[in-house]
């Protein structure tokens, strides 16, 4: 079985969880003798092509093959890209984007019937623009490419995932790592919104990281329950090693890692800390990430006046997400709405107890993480104080932690998606 699989970006070069979990996927995939052909925006040449081939679109030269044209560039928008469209840009990373992307964006060079566009394959200005051409670029390569199922990752693709059906005549799964209600809460930008329930409706499976999520897709979008499957994330830990870190500092560390929006809850994490340092003056708290709160979080903990116990490092990718582990004692993530939640799976593989929200799909999963509402301030800042006051209660959380999930395999993911393929290959 062959499937064409559309993703905005890939390890190493990624922006959160969703590149992660593809990587995942597709190596567990592989070894079920699923062939994946993985499209991305912009490849950079050095991602991990042992289980996947990676198509780079930038490389493709675009024909329409009879594709609606105007159906693709009616929807481009330009001008107006809110905040949360670009969910791991700081506030300053995003007016540069903004600033520089104007200088050089010209909508009368966008598309034409034959050209290749060269995506940057990034969350900047332009980023309803480089949908709309990805979906174009898709059409091609459906049209180039043999293969029995379309899987697409996420809304961005989602457009790209409806322009291979379209021409290929293959059946679509989508696959929903989020939602907008879960990115912005009930501000919704009606322009995601509107791609993701199109994707849905268009998709003959739709896949969601977790119950949550799927509850979401059902009752916010209206979907058919009959076409909702749940895949939970897994975790790979075969480039993990053990990693011995000089601490620097007497006290114990307590760490959100994670970008610094609404939808992570950075605001609950520090009036946690509050109430944890006037009973356990003797911890750090690192808030590891970056996001349109980090200014207003700041802003906060100087108001609260625990500066000196608070550190911000920005954001943090590969071998220094692992260091940042070694250092913490604790893990926090006290997300308000989380579709599964990859990072608490690392850090207990890490032998570090763990807090999450209640309000997060790796909650249906796990049995060995402290779980707290994530508005609870009072539960969360108790649950740190008892993983720092009481080491019999840290060593069972690590302990257990571990075996937990170290149990968690892609490849479980992988049958599960293979056994969707083929429901919907032997249905066409």
């Amino acid at each position: 079985m062959k499937v064409l699989m559309f993703g905005w970006e890939f390890p190493p070069h990624i922006a959160g969880g969703l590149g992660t979990a593809c990587l995942g996927l597709t190596k567990g995939l592989c070894r079920q003798d699923v062939e994946v052909l993985f499209v991305m925006p912009k490849a950079s040449g050095d991602e991990d092509q042992s289980a996947v081939k990676i198509i780079n679109a930038s490389d493709i030269e675009t024909n329409f093959y009879g594709l609606n044209y105007e159906e693709y560039v009616k929807n481009i928008k330009f001008l107006e890209i809110g905040s949360n469209l670009v969910p791991y840009l700081d506030p300053e990373t995003f007016e540069n984007e903004v600033n520089e992307q104007q200088k050089y964006s010209s909508l009368s060079e966008s598309i034409s019937y034959k050209n290749k566009y060269t995506f940057s394959g990034k969350y900047g200005a332009n980023l309803m623009e480089e949908v709309a051409r990805y979906a174009v670029v898709a059409a091609t390569i459906a049209k180039q490419q043999e293969f029995d199922v379309i899987h697409a990752h996420d809304w961005l693709t989602y457009p790209a995932g409806i322009a291979a059906k379209k021409v290929s005549g293959k059946p679509l799964v989508i696959h929903v790592h989020a939602t907008e209600f879960d990115r912005t809460g009930e501000n919704v930008n009606q322009m995601v919104y509107d791609i993701e329930r199109q994707g849905m409706e268009e998709a003959d499976r739709v896949i969601t990281v977790s119950n949550l999520t799927r509850n979401i897709v059902i009752t916010r979008y209206g979907i058919d329950p009959a076409k909702v499957f749940t895949v939970h994330n897994a975790v790979d830990f075969q480039s993990y090693s053990e990693m011995d870190v000089e601490k620097g500092v007497r006290e114990k560390v307590v760490t959100f890692l994670g970008r610094i929006t609404f939808q992570k809850g950075p605001e609950y994490f520090i009036e946690a800390a509050h109430k944890v340092l006037k009973a356990y003056p003797n911890v750090r708290f690192v808030m590891a990430g970056s996001g349109d709160l980090m200014n207003r979080s700041i802003r906060r903990v100087a108001r609260l006046k625990i500066a000196s116990h608070f550190h911000f490092t920005g954001f943090l990718k590969g071998q220094d997400v692992q260091k940042m582990f070694a250092y913490s004692d604790v893990y926090v993530m006290p997300s308000v709405s989380e579709p599964f939640g990859i990072s608490p799976l690392e850090a207990m593989r890490s032998g570090v107890p763990t807090i999450i929200s209640k309000q997060s799909g790796v909650a249906e999963v796990l049995k060995y993480a402290l779980k707290v509402d994530f508005w609870d301030v009072d539960a969360l800042a108790d649950a740190i104080y008892g993983l720092l006051k009481y080491p019999a209660l840290a060593t069972m959380a690590e302990k257990y932690g571990l075996e937990e999930v170290n149990a968690m395999k892609w490849d479980g993911a992988a049958v599960k998606l293979k056994d969707i393929y083929h429901g919907i290959c032997n249905n066409n």
